[in-house]
């Protein structure tokens, strides 16, 4: 295993072996999440960033020595990972920003960030040899563990989700052939129903936050931001949250970066929560520790980050406050116009969970959270064809013409396209 030292309990900093525990602390419970923690020094001595950029793999696996797995550990075979990262001059422009990269993790095999997560879970999985690993998911995490899973003949999936998921994700999730329950209540009731059946049933369970495998696996967004920006940190890191489960991968890749003495220094994080779902949003303007968040009600269409109880609360919190960064929040009229906004100035189409990031930078631009000389990398984690029928909502227009070129210039004419 690549230099793993220990695991961490973020709450009371308990430290266990990493065999030791399967899932959360057992002294501080569920909302103790875990760090993987390496010997950093070894690592520093033997690790050599430019030999890792001359490797010419082409995924996420280029990042293995940073990676708590055996090196014959067998992995999933799709090419996860070193998704695109564009500069964007138009939206740096339209924002008043120095510059803008988009991240587009939509471009990953199942079509979101989620695919990092689900390829070290299932290596992990193989590793300890479990016949069935299981998720809850609003679509997304499920699709990765799924799509992932189906390249591996060796394990079976089981997805729990609710029944309220948009059509296209939970059609992706049968596709992919995973035994699919479709729960009638929320994510955290599928949730729970999915931890209660593996420790049950003896699976391996995958769901976010709680297994310390998956921040491992989301840090990868990080280090490639980092290696494609020349090893250079942005000044603002902006992702979706609603688990918290993605911005406190992104903050444990750069902490691991900068341990290593690989960049230098931390960017802030700005996580973005949709209004209808700002648990951590709310707890961090209060000033409400991790274990006193309780559960709320929530409503938002960008389902990906629609959380009654963030699961790595704990962490994400930490993420924004180590930082200096800010959680903002935006209604949901602004995730919806921000979708075809934010793909008509990067080419990026994206599901409204991720378009949601777009449209916090926009406003925290705007307050002056983010200031016009910095630079800002934008994660986009779920591609736009997740949920047709919101981007569908977002847009009109469309020009009906008769089949000959009089009427097509005629309606161009009308259009001031002519």
């Amino acid at each position: 295993m690549a230099d793993v030292k220990e695991l961490r309990c973020v709450i009371g900093d308990c430290r266990f072996a990493v065999d030791e525990v399967s899932y959360t602390c057992p002294v501080h419970g569920e909302v103790a999440t875990l760090d993987i923690l390496y010997d950093y020094p070894a690592l520093r001595a033997k690790l050599d960033r430019d030999a890792i950029s001359a490797s010419g793999l082409s995924n996420s696996w280029r990042y293995r020595a940073l990676m708590p797995l055996s090196p014959e550990s067998k992995v999933p075979p799709l090419a996860v990972g070193w998704t695109p990262l564009y500069e964007t001059p138009r939206i740096a422009k339209n924002l008043g920003l120095r510059r803008v990269w988009v991240k587009d993790d939509g471009a990953n095999p199942t079509g979101s960030l989620k695919d990092r997560a689900s390829a070290l879970v299932l290596a992990r999985a193989l590793e300890k040899g479990f016949k069935t690993v299981s998720a809850a998911s609003t679509g997304n995490a499920a699709a990765a563990l799924a799509g992932l899973g189906a390249s591996l003949p060796e394990v079976e999936i089981v997805i729990f989700v609710p029944a309220s998921a948009p059509p296209a994700k939970i059609a992706q999730l049968l596709v992919y052939g995973a035994e699919v329950l479709l729960v009638e209540g929320s994510y955290d009731d599928a949730f729970d129903l999915c931890l209660q059946t593996c420790a049950a049933q003896g699976w391996y369970s995958r769901n976010t936050g709680v297994n310390p495998f998956t921040t491992e696996g989301k840090k990868t967004v990080a280090l490639e931001i980092a290696e494609q920006l020349n090893w250079l940190a942005p000044d603002v890191v902006a992702v979706s949250v609603g688990d918290g489960s993605i911005i406190s991968g992104v903050h444990k890749g750069f902490r691991d970066l900068l341990a290593l003495g690989w960049i230098d220094r931390m960017p802030r994080l700005l996580g973005v929560q949709a209004a209808g779902s700002a648990v951590l949003a709310k707890a961090c303007e209060r000033g409400i520790a991790a274990p006193d968040i309780g559960r709320q009600r929530v409503s938002t269409i960008a389902d990906s980050i629609a959380s009654e109880l963030p699961r790595d609360r704990a962490k994400a919190l930490r993420a924004v406050r180590d930082t200096g960064g800010r959680f903002v929040t935006v209604a949901d009229a602004a995730i919806q116009a921000a979708i075809p906004e934010f793909a008509q100035l990067s080419g990026v189409f994206a599901e409204p969970a991720a378009a949601a990031a777009y449209a916090g930078v926009k406003q925290a631009a705007k307050a002056g959270i983010i200031h016009g000389d910095e630079s800002v990398c934008i994660v986009s984690t779920g591609n736009g064809l997740k949920d047709v029928a919101r981007a569908s909502d977002s847009v009109r227009g469309g020009i009906r013409v008769a089949p000959n070129r009089a009427a097509v210039e005629s309606a161009l004419r009308s259009a001031g396209r002519l």
